[in-house]
């Protein structure tokens, strides 16, 4: 498993559509991908997840992925937040 502190800069945080493209992204991965926020954990894969953490701008996320193709995630999904 590798993991990685993020601060999410788009003023308007994770809404919809930063969403969907998170998603997205980490659907093309094989490896379990989640975030740990302030409030639990919540599943990358999922938009309904993502939404459901209501991650604003300013706030921190570690990322956490897990599987064969976890280090390229990682470093994707960290330059998308």
């Amino acid at each position: 498993m590798v993991k990685q502190k993020v601060t999410v800069r788009n003023l308007a945080g994770i809404h919809l559509k930063p969403a969907g493209t998170l998603c997205t992204e980490a659907m093309k991965f094989t490896s379990s991908i989640t975030f740990v926020y302030k409030k639990g954990v919540a599943n990358a894969k999922s938009v309904l997840s993502v939404l459901a953490a209501c991650v604003k701008c300013g706030d921190e996320i570690v990322l956490q992925c897990e599987g064969k193709d976890e280090e390229e995630a990682l470093k994707d999904l960290v330059r998308l937040i």
